[in-house]
């Protein structure tokens, strides 16, 4: 059988105390019912004694019972912007766009020309998972807001392809330019 004076982890205590300060002193086995009763003194330290309330009682008039604002400290920022300049916005998701509506013409007219429309409708699509998974994956790039606004113009390239394909479309339906011949 092990010898119970050399386990000191079960002795009684208190409850830890998490506020402030170290634990009191450890509770005293003593009494009628062999309950465990508190040791004389808390003393933290030169502190006074432990009291459980004394955030309640209001010191130099002022009371303890509200927190206290503690203001945030200066943090110092790396030298790159947090935000992106409209213009610089504008700029890269037109940039994209004009390659976007550049692919979208070159689909439409390869779709309108062809025999077998198979190859061009699998272009687009690929096309489609490309303009898609390229956008996620460049926006989980942080802290750099030219990749957002980049990320944002890749998902919004098929609108700009669909828009010119559409307007290519249209200037076939009204005749403003000739029809290519298929075959």
């Amino acid at each position: 059988m092990a010898d119970k004076t050399s386990l000191p982890s079960t002795e009684p205590h208190h409850a830890p105390i998490f506020d402030t300060g170290p634990h009191p002193d450890p509770l005293k086995a003593i009494g009628d019912g062999g309950e465990p009763q508190p040791s004389e003194s808390f003393a933290f330290n030169d502190l006074g004694t432990f009291d459980t309330d004394a955030f309640l009682h209001p010191v130099n008039g002022a009371s303890h019972a509200e927190p206290v604002v503690v203001p945030a400290a200066p943090t110092v920022v790396p030298a790159s912007y947090q935000y992106l300049k409209r213009w610089q916005f504008v700029f890269i998701v037109a940039a994209v766009w004009v390659l976007a509506a550049a692919a979208g013409l070159g689909f439409y007219f390869w779709w309108y020309t062809s025999l077998d429309k198979t190859a061009a409708v699998f272009s687009v699509l690929i096309y489609l998972i490309v303009c898609s998974v390229a956008s996620m994956l460049v926006s989980m790039v942080q802290n750099r807001p030219p990749v957002t606004a980049l990320a944002i113009a890749l998902m919004s390239a098929p609108l700009a392809s669909v828009a010119a394909a559409a307007v290519l479309h249209g200037a076939y339906y009204f005749e403003w330019i000739a029809r290519p011949t298929i075959g």
